[in-house]
């Protein structure tokens, strides 16, 4: 930054203030954890002689406590997309009706945490269920820290109950996909030839009525080196689906030239890389008993109306903690 002509290239000179902000955030809570160790430590050598100091001592404690968490926090969210916003896709499965019902069952489930981290949710594309639910969804969750929480949420998300499409009342077991990947930003160096996409237009879906798009607004784009197809049909404007398809787009390339970069690096390395994200991740359980278990983790509750209502950051912790460890 003292260099003369730092400032003559405003965009690097922008990501270097972004990496020293990132190394600051690291490194000054871990200097001042260290540094209100040691007073804790001088303190508590202090308690043994003056008991009046015990009050003081506890409160240094409990602000210890709450920088050792905060580092925790770095820890388990300290990959280079973390802090970026996610593109969030649920998908049905195995099921039909039952598994699109599960499918909204599950957006309102994120909607609901959503709400509670004040997390800004768009609607990039939407297909109904033939008689009920929703087939497919995909979302982009804008805040802070988003892509960290919720990529542990990725994988297959089955759902025990009795039916209520089911006039005999039997029970039925549903399954729903849950994709999560980092929405590309302008930093990332990504590179779409115009050439190699082919981009359709449609009549987007509706509720019928007057809800029905009378015009060919919804937008198709499929890049075709790598079959990549995106689709918005959100919004009136086609102008405006296509730029949010080009937003999915990007960010499902980036997903691919980091899942490639990562093969490569386990070749490398001669490491046989895992299947961390299983077939089935997480089961909710509404009969014959009530409970919500994550498979990779063994976290649980029994509260599984709590957890429909958005309450899932048991098992976003969990899922953390599991990653890094």
């Amino acid at each position: 930054m003292s260099a003369a002509d730092f400032w003559a290239d405003q965009s690097n000179a922008k990501k270097i203030l972004r990496e020293i902000k990132d190394l600051k955030d690291i490194i000054e809570p871990l200097e001042k954890a260290e540094n209100d160790l040691k007073d804790l430590e001088s303190l508590l050598d202090l308690c043994s002689d003056d008991e009046s100091l015990s009050g003081e001592l506890s409160r240094s404690m409990d602000e210890l406590e709450s920088v050792a968490a905060k580092l925790e926090f770095s820890r388990l969210l300290s990959l280079p997309d973390d802090t970026k916003n996610a593109v969030v896709t649920i998908h049905s499965g195995a099921g039909g009706t039952e598994a699109c019902d599960w499918t909204e069952m599950l957006y309102r489930m994120y909607s609901r945490w959503c709400e509670r981290k004040n997390f800004k949710i768009e609607t990039m594309d939407f297909q109904p269920g033939d008689e009920a639910g929703i087939k497919s969804i995909t979302l982009i969750v804008s805040g802070m820290y988003a892509y960290g929480f919720l990529r542990v949420e990725a994988g297959v998300h089955r759902l025990v109950r009795i039916s209520p499409f089911d006039a005999n009342k039997r029970r039925h077991t549903s399954f729903a996909s849950v994709d999560v990947i980092p929405e590309a930003d302008d930093d990332m160096e990504i590179t779409i030839n115009p050439e190699e996409l082919r981009i359709d237009t449609y009549r987007a879906s509706g509720a019928g009525g007057q809800h029905v798009n009378k015009t060919d607004s919804a937008v198709r784009i499929t890049h075709i080196p790598t079959g990549i197809v995106t689709q918005c049909q959100e919004d009136r404007s086609q102008h405006k689906n296509k730029a949010n398809a080009m937003r999915i787009l990007k960010s499902k390339l980036y997903e691919k030239y980091l899942s490639e970069k990562e093969e490569e690096l386990a070749k490398r390395r001669g490491v046989k890389k895992k299947i961390e994200w299983g077939s089935q991740i997480r089961s909710y359980v509404f009969h014959p008993y009530s409970l919500v278990k994550d498979h990779r983790t063994g976290a649980e509750t029994s509260n599984i109306g709590a957890v429909m209502d958005g309450e899932i950051d048991l098992f976003v912790d969990a899922g953390l903690k599991w990653v890094v460890s």
